[in-house]
């Protein structure tokens, strides 16, 4: 069983900061990529950030500039510091990672149960 467990979201004012984790554990032999989505109320989710174990970024546009993803590869964890936060950053931010169990099994695709994070003044 692998599981994903994420923290730090919240309600913060429009221009404040959040930082969020997402610790992965259970039967884990390597992680591919991770990263982060968000699905805010009556829209689709929607990639924000990824990362792969090397250190390779990819931002949603409407982030760049204001988030930044890191891991730390040895915790298993991914992170999101999230800048300058506006009222349509609003949403349940999920983690998402590609993990593989097993070195004879394929990789396969977790989610974290979501956190909420609110801007609002």
């Amino acid at each position: 069983q692998v599981q994903l467990v994420e923290s730090g979201g919240g309600l913060v004012q429009p221009g404040g900061s959040l930082r969020t984790s997402c610790a992965a554990s259970g039967n884990i032999f390597s992680i591919n990529s991770m990263g982060w989505y968000r699905q805010a109320p009556g829209k689709q989710r929607e990639l924000v950030a990824t990362i792969t174990r090397g250190g390779n970024t990819n931002y949603a546009d409407s982030v760049k500039g204001r988030f930044t993803i890191s891991r730390d590869n040895a915790k298993n964890t991914v992170f999101l510091q999230m800048n300058s936060l506006k009222p349509e950053d609003t949403a349940v931010y999920y983690c998402n990672a590609l993990i593989q169990s097993d070195r004879y099994y394929s990789p396969r695709n977790y989610w974290g149960q979501g956190t909420q994070v609110t801007v609002s003044s």
